[in-house]
């Protein structure tokens, strides 16, 4: 994700300085122009803008404290990774004492959408802070919602991932259901998308990347599986009850352990309920 708006943000000729511990990650970049530095405390001295896609929360927060001395008073640091609002809101917390903003903005999309700098964002921070962001974000973005302030992109980027983690889930028990009676897949999903049932799931995941078994969107099973573990330690730590998500969570994280966590998320499609079926 982070590669693909690199070169949107290239292509629009922003100078960037690009890190990543993996130097290989950045070759490909460097061919489009990219400057490479020398580690993250050069890159903290140099930009008016960073932004951070990482793996998870604890990273986020680890790689903001190695660059907190080095972070220019006015420095915008827009983090895009699917993180955590406690950890956002310590963030933000930790910038205003230093001078800085802390912005949340995961993004939704896949590599693709990065790649073509048509990503949805959902973002979380002041005002002013996403105002100033607003040219790089109509590069990154097709379409950016502003859902309240620091932690709020976060959740809603939770809460969004909860709900295609079950899409998928149910989607594939629908057209399984609709295969027993007679129905094709094909059949049942365009009914399904005339009705109240449809969504994302079955107008784009399963006519693009299921039922023709392609496999390939870019984001992957142990990606999804740390989002619905975000998830379901959101709830617990809220007090939330998520009853009905309980069983949907509980393939993800164990039903489906017989697909590796490298392979496309749209497989879980594929996992085995106890009766032996298969979606």
């Amino acid at each position: 994700m982070g590669g693909g708006m690199a070169r949107q943000l290239l292509s629009a000729k922003y100078k960037l300085i690009c890190y990543d511990p993996d130097a290989k990650t950045l070759e490909p970049l460097g061919a489009a122009g990219a400057e490479t530095a020398s580690g993250t405390s050069d890159l903290a001295k140099a930009s008016q803008i960073i932004i951070l896609s990482l793996p998870k929360a604890s990273v986020v927060e680890s790689v903001i404290h190695e660059i907190l001395l080095d972070i220019q008073p006015g420095t915008i640091v827009l983090d895009t990774s699917t993180s955590e609002p406690a950890t956002s809101q310590a963030m933000s917390s930790l910038s205003t004492k230093h001078g800085f903003e802390f912005v949340d903005g995961p993004v939704s999309g896949g590599p693709a959408a990065a790649n073509s700098g048509s990503m949805t964002m959902l973002l979380g921070g002041t005002k002013d802070a996403i105002q100033t962001l607003t040219p790089v974000l109509d590069v990154l973005t097709a379409k950016t919602v502003i859902v309240g302030g620091s932690g709020a992109g976060h959740a809603a980027k939770i809460a969004n991932n909860m709900l295609c983690a079950a899409n998928l889930v149910l989607v594939a028990e629908a057209v399984r259901l609709g295969e027993a009676s007679g129905v094709k897949p094909q059949d049942l999903l365009e009914g399904i998308n005339a009705g109240s049932g449809r969504s994302g799931v079955s107008e784009v995941n399963f006519p693009k990347w299921v039922l023709n078994e392609a496999f390939d969107s870019g984001f992957t099973m142990g990606l999804m599986r740390k989002d619905v573990g975000l998830a379901v330690d959101l709830a617990k730590s809220s007090g939330v009850d998520l009853s009905g998500f309980t069983d949907i969570a509980e393939i993800w994280l164990n039903g489906s352990a017989h697909i590796s966590d490298s392979a496309d998320f749209n497989e879980v499609v594929k996992y085995s309920n106890s009766e032996g079926n298969h979606a």
